[in-house]
């Protein structure tokens, strides 16, 4: 329980550093809470790592909001890729994360939250 809250704490910090978003600071705030609640700010951030040599065991958010920017389909592939996990031997983020592959998470977080989660993070800006 404490290293989700630290980790909620530190995703809600990374949110007021300083960088714009898409959606107002509720919606943010909501955001984090909801996916430091279900989990998902154990191996993702908002942030991209400063740390020389620190990969994440998942993409932080904005590199996945740039990688999806203008993909139409972006917000149902990775819906559903948070409710049915992804395939350790497609992963597409070689040097930005561990490569690990992501766990169905159905169990952690149903799927219209996850669609909000999924839709809050490709709105961040990425510039």
């Amino acid at each position: 329980m404490k290293t989700i809250l630290c980790a909620l704490a530190a995703g809600a910090l990374s949110l007021t550093a300083g960088s714009a978003f898409a959606a107002d600071a509720a919606t943010d705030a909501a955001m984090v809470k909801l996916a430091g609640s279900s989990g998902c700010t154990v191996c993702h951030s908002v942030e991209p790592s400063t740390k020389a040599g620190e990969k994440p065991v998942g993409p932080a958010w904005r590199d996945v909001a740039a990688r999806y920017a203008g993909n139409k389909d972006a917000q149902k592939t990775l819906t559903q890729t948070v409710m049915k996990g992804s395939n350790p031997y497609d992963s597409h983020w070689k040097g930005k994360a561990a490569g690990l592959a992501m766990p169905p998470n159905a169990v952690a977080i149903n799927e219209a939250d996850a669609g909000k989660l999924v839709g809050w993070i490709l709105s961040l800006n990425t510039k």
